[in-house]
């Protein structure tokens, strides 16, 4: 009992180090060789084709066989009757002369033995004591126990100098000579003939095949494509969805094959927006719960910052408001990335007047900017320009970019705001928010949008996902997000920062160029 208690214990040890070995990062990729071994699922139409296609490339090559065999068999059957007709011919001119077996042959008839244009006819009898009465000396003899009866003709297959021959032999019987044996009466005739019918008839046979084979392959693939159809269109539906559109699909015009599979997606679309429903009302419940705590915080830090209080108290107040207030951003930044994150969370996008927009964030940043005592500009072209997007996203997405750059950039520098259109391309529209800061080195432009990620020395409270929110909602509006530097016009060896968001242009069917 130890011993097997000791072997389980050590199976045991290994299967924990084999585990812990695994598992000892979550978050390395798989391994190449698992998902090697693991079977890609095949392609259902693939599947179906060959389960179709393969018995009948398999029975084509047994038809052809077949064929072979049955042609072969209707080639012989006239040929035979004509050579059955010879030895019948041949056995009736046999008489006994003498108790000795005579063939008695006219010339019209031994010429008649003789013509064939294509193949060799060969004719044999032996007498009563197995003498040669005429024909060939050299035709082979059938066993004696295949001899048919008198006035039976039978057939087989024989050689006859180095070539292969069919042969009609009967026996003739004289009564009246007792004793002696049946006369063996043999005509025999060379393949020619019957080989060649019979390739004419697998000719006749094969040929069409070479054809239908080809038609069959076709009108299956028609078939299976055509018997697909309803699984395309269900693909084609799901595809061109809005992310938002989460109604059931229609079950009813699915075939009963796949609508199982429709009832299941459908009870999964309800579940997805009963959790969609969650967690919206979480986002609003926590915004609302976490935000006004906060605010109370801070005006209560600047209420007492008003009374009469020691330097040290001050200075904490001081900072519980300025934490509270950071607090409040990062709040803010972390809800505005969990819906940017929600793509289907039930934002509908329109035509969104992107002048207009930008205008109205540039003025909700004007006092932050003034109390830096920053330079805050506007740029916008003579005439409007539109996108397709959604307006809140779209804002929340500028008002990070304008923030950035107040929070990095030096005291008295200056901020711009443009939006312009693409020189060269018209259907592309440039938001671009430029500041007088340090600039984001080209090493760092890639690490600056991922979340919390600040770049070690540098000044500034914020909290490293100002830009990881612009490119998220950027990417939901089918935009690109690039970050250039931008040279001071007074001194060109400094360098700022120029983000510019590209979005696609669209146009009221009126204005369209």
């Amino acid at each position: 009992m130890s011993a097997r208690a000791d072997r389980a214990a050590a199976r045991a040890a290994d299967l924990d180090e084999a585990r812990d070995e695994r598992y000892a990062n979550p978050f390395a990729p798989p391994d190449e060789t698992e998902a090697a071994a693991e079977a890609r699922p095949r392609s259902l139409f693939g599947e179906i084709l060959d389960w179709m296609l393969a018995p009948l490339l398999l029975l084509w090559p047994m038809s052809l066989a077949v064929t072979y065999l049955v042609a072969k068999s209707i080639a012989n059957g006239p040929f035979d009757r004509a050579l059955e007709t010879d030895a019948y011919v041949l056995a009736r001119q046999i008489h006994p002369v003498n108790g000795v077996a005579e063939l008695t042959l006219p010339d019209s008839t031994r010429d008649f033995l003789r013509t064939d244009n294509v193949d060799s006819v060969f004719y044999q009898v032996l007498g009563t004591r197995g003498e040669l009465v005429a024909g060939e000396r050299d035709m082979p003899l059938p066993h004696e126990d295949d001899r048919p009866q008198p006035g039976l003709v039978a057939f087989r297959d024989d050689m006859l100098r180095g070539n292969d021959i069919r042969v009609a032999y009967t026996t003739v019987e004289f009564p009246q000579t007792p004793g002696a044996e049946p006369v063996l009466v043999q005509v025999a005739e060379t393949l020619d003939k019957r080989s060649q019918l019979a390739n004419d008839i697998i000719k006749g046979v094969i040929l069409p095949q070479f054809v239908i084979l080809p038609l069959a392959i076709i009108l299956v693939w028609f078939g299976l494509s055509r018997g697909l159809a309803p699984l395309h269109a269900l693909q084609s539906n799901i595809r061109a969805r809005r992310p938002d559109d989460l109604s059931p699909l229609e079950a009813d015009r699915a075939p009963p094959e796949i609508a199982p599979l429709v009832a299941s997606f459908n009870d999964l679309l309800t579940r997805l927006e009963q959790n969609m429903e969650f967690q919206k009302r979480f986002i609003a419940d926590a915004a609302h719960q976490m935000k006004t705590p906060l605010a109370g915080l801070r005006m209560q830090a600047e209420l007492a910052l008003r009374q009469d209080v020691s330097n040290e108290v001050q200075r904490s107040l001081e900072q519980i408001a300025t934490s509270s207030e950071h607090a409040a951003r990062l709040v803010t930044q972390l809800l505005a990335l969990a819906r940017a994150e929600n793509r289907a969370n039930g934002q509908i996008f329109s035509h969104v007047e992107l002048t207009d927009l930008a205008r109205l964030a540039v003025r909700d940043w004007v006092q932050a900017a003034l109390a830096k005592r920053m330079d805050i500009g506007y740029e916008e072209p003579p005439y409007p320009v539109e996108v397709e997007g959604n307006a809140v996203m779209l804002r929340e997405m500028l008002s990070n970019l304008i923030d950035n750059a107040i929070r990095y950039t030096p005291t008295g520098g200056r901020i711009t705001v443009r939006v312009r259109a693409d020189e060269t391309n018209v259907d592309l529209v440039h938001l671009e928010v430029e500041d007088t800061g340090l600039g984001i080195p080209p090493a760092e432009r890639e690490r600056v949008v991922e979340r919390f990620y600040r770049i070690l020395g540098r000044e500034g409270d914020g909290s490293g996902l100002g830009l990881a929110i612009v490119k998220e909602i950027a990417t939901i509006h089918g935009g690109t997000l690039a970050i250039q530097d931008h040279v001071y016009q007074e001194a060109p060896r400094l360098a700022g920062t120029l983000v510019r968001v590209s979005l696609q242009r669209v146009y009221p069917a009126r204005d369209k160029p």
